[in-house]
């Protein structure tokens, strides 16, 4: 009742605040922009000075046509979409006002955009709750008044900057959580989580763990020698031991709500064995499926199954992507201890994930429910970033440096301030950018380096170096691009998943483009894209300086490394447009293939300009 009560008030209070139109201004911006973007819906453009006014049309449910006006403009950022979040207006046979119906909007425009209904409706659903959620959030966190820059540690950062996904309008759905469970579980509760450990049959896990290390240690590290005593007693009253299971820890929302309830058949006959709560609290992050441990900094991080669906991606955690965890991270640890630059120069840190258990029952007559149980148990064990850190560094997740205090103040400017903006922007690409493009040509790895999956390592603000993590499952290669592919794992020997996909399903790419797609998208499009326009807005920084600087950085870099100019043109990054996938579109519509279009890209113009320059430069010296 307590917590019900609690629930209630919040809700109420941040009804009634200004949280409440602040984020819906801001899901009608991105839900507009992208859908602008995209190309969902035709747009009808006006030239209002260094404004454009863009006009879409729709009926309303008379069938009398009805307009949704935005101002704002086309950025020079891979063609982006920016509109002012107040300028969304609704212009109807009543009149003129603001739009303040998120639900009104899809039916009278996306709707006619010939977006299947079924989706259309799901879509309104993770919109509506990502507009109940935030606004929580958002209210929450003005009321408590606290800056970011007042955190210490990198996880209680990577915690407090929770704008979520800066272009995705469903960017905190939470579907499947109750609004009271995303209270309870999310990564604004503050509250302490208590994973559920379970015992599985070895010969129904999927498990791998890195060369040296042991489960049996693993679980002793976890859950103490107290604690994995009193474990190891249940198990032998059950007639087991620890050589016959793995210990699996289950996060408490998905144990009471999926596994648990999903699970009798294999409850009651001892396939599963139920062993209790961990003794450490841990607090889940961003992703809100990873959890740090807040009793001990030391432990590893632990990344779970949920059957959630947040920024429109299921949060299970296939068992196949389990086991292939721990020969990624090495391999990805191989390639960087084997690189003086990657090593010795950029010093690049790897948060490896080093052991990985997901339940894998194969050819077993079950209850289980497959659509609902696969990949629903799983965890990937991930070093704790803390351990590698030097005593002057500090870090911050790369997610907040596109964030802003409560006074709209963004969250880099002391460090702009301390530094100057062009000398801090020149250290981040070197010390952050470099490394990730440097990896993929040097040695034909890709990975998805969107700012969840990036950490900045700082001296007081200044870039010294990049932390790097998540790959079990985004990885991408070709093969005939590897620098070195006798050392590529085989991911064939790891699970049956692997060795009987059909080819090129998985980490393997036919060609380079994919690898230049996930580059120029997640790193450059999203990542840096939201910085670049950031600094455009707060700081009246030319969005052509950034990719010019961009560009630049680049180039003097393959002058260090010249040998490298060739594999660089194979994966044409300066191409003059690149492929992005339209992630509010597939929400949208039914389609068997991915759904991408043509951007332009800004390193093009970026190139182009600086080898215009080192042209007239060779002229003057030559004259």
């Amino acid at each position: 009742m307590e917590r019900v009560l609690d629930w209630d008030t919040q809700l109420f209070e941040a009804i009634a605040s200004e949280a409440y139109v602040d984020v819906r201004r801001r899901i009608f911006r991105q839900l507009l922009e992208s859908a602008i973007f995209e190309k969902i819906v035709s747009v009808e453009t006006v030239q209002l000075g260094k404004e454009t006014l863009f006009i879409l049309h729709g009926r309303d449910a008379d069938g009398t046509p009805v307009t949704y006006n935005c101002r704002g403009g086309r950025r020079l950022t891979f063609g982006r979409i920016r509109l002012l979040a107040d300028s969304v207006l609704r212009i109807s046979k009543e009149g003129k006002k603001e739009a303040d119906s998120i639900g009104q909007f899809l039916q009278e425009v996306i709707a006619f955009s010939g977006a299947d209904p079924d989706k259309l409706s799901a879509f309104a659903e993770e919109l509506e709750r990502t507009f109940l959620n935030d606004t929580i959030a958002q209210h929450a966190r003005k009321k408590s008044g606290e800056r970011l820059h007042s955190r210490r540690g990198y996880d209680a950062l990577e915690t407090a900057a929770m704008d979520g996904h800066p272009y995705h309008p469903s960017y905190k759905s939470r579907i499947g959580f109750t609004p009271q469970d995303g209270l309870a579980y999310g990564p604004e509760s503050g509250e302490g989580i208590r994973p559920y450990w379970i015992a599985i049959r070895r010969e129904e896990a999927a498990m791998a763990i890195s060369e040296g290390l042991a489960f049996h240690e693993l679980w002793r590290s976890e859950l103490g020698e107290r604690q994995l005593n009193l474990f190891e007693e249940r198990l032998l009253g059950e007639g087991m031991n620890l050589e016959q299971v793995a210990l699996l820890p289950v996060h408490p929302w998905q144990w009471h709500n999926i596994a648990g309830p999903s699970l009798l058949h294999e409850l009651r006959n001892r396939r599963i064995i139920p062993l209790g709560p961990s003794q450490d609290e841990y607090r889940p992050q961003q992703s809100i499926r990873t959890l740090a441990n807040m009793s001990d900094a030391a432990k590893p991080y632990v990344k779970l199954s949920l059957s959630l669906l947040n920024t429109s991606s299921y949060r299970h955690i296939e068992p196949h992507y389990a086991a292939v965890a721990p020969a990624i991270s090495a391999w990805l640890q191989q390639l960087v201890d084997s690189d003086p630059y990657l090593k010795h120069e950029a010093r690049v840190i790897l948060l490896k994930e080093f052991a990985g258990i997901g339940y894998d029952p194969v050819n077993r007559d079950s209850s289980i429910d497959k659509g609902l149980m696969e990949g629903a148990l799983s965890c990937v064990w991930r070093e704790r970033l803390e351990p590698h850190l030097l005593t002057d560094e500090q870090a911050a997740p790369f997610h907040a440096l596109n964030a802003l205090e409560l006074d709209g103040t963004p969250f880099i400017d002391p460090w702009v301030q301390a530094n100057g903006l062009q000398t801090w922007l020149t250290r981040l690409f070197e010390t952050c950018v470099l490394p990730v493009v440097h990896l993929l040509v040097a040695h034909g790895v890709a990975l998805e380096s969107h700012a969840q999956n990036m950490v900045l390592i700082h001296h007081n603000g200044l870039p010294g170096r990049v932390a790097l993590k998540d790959f079990h499952e985004d990885a991408m290669f070709c093969r005939s691009f590897l620098s070195n592919p006798d050392i590529c794992p085989d991911f064939g020997g790891v699970h049956r998943v692997f060795a009987e996909a059909a080819p090129f399903k998985f980490f393997e790419q036919e060609n380079v483009e994919p690898l230049r797609y996930l580059l120029l998208g997640a790193l450059y499009c999203i990542n840096l894209g939201e910085l670049a326009m950031l600094l455009s807005d707060k700081y009246g920084y030319a969005e052509t300086d950034f990719w010019a600087l961009a560009a630049g950085t680049l180039e003097a870099h393959l002058r260090k490394f010249p040998e490298l100019a060739s594999r660089l043109e194979g994966l044409d990054v300066y191409a003059q447009t690149t492929r992005l996938e339209q992630l509010t579109k597939k929400r949208l519509f039914v389609s068997s293939e991915a759904l991408m279009h043509e951007v332009p890209n800004p390193l093009h113009s970026a190139s182009r300009g600086l080898a215009s320059m080192n042209r007239e430069r060779e002229e003057n010296l030559s004259c």
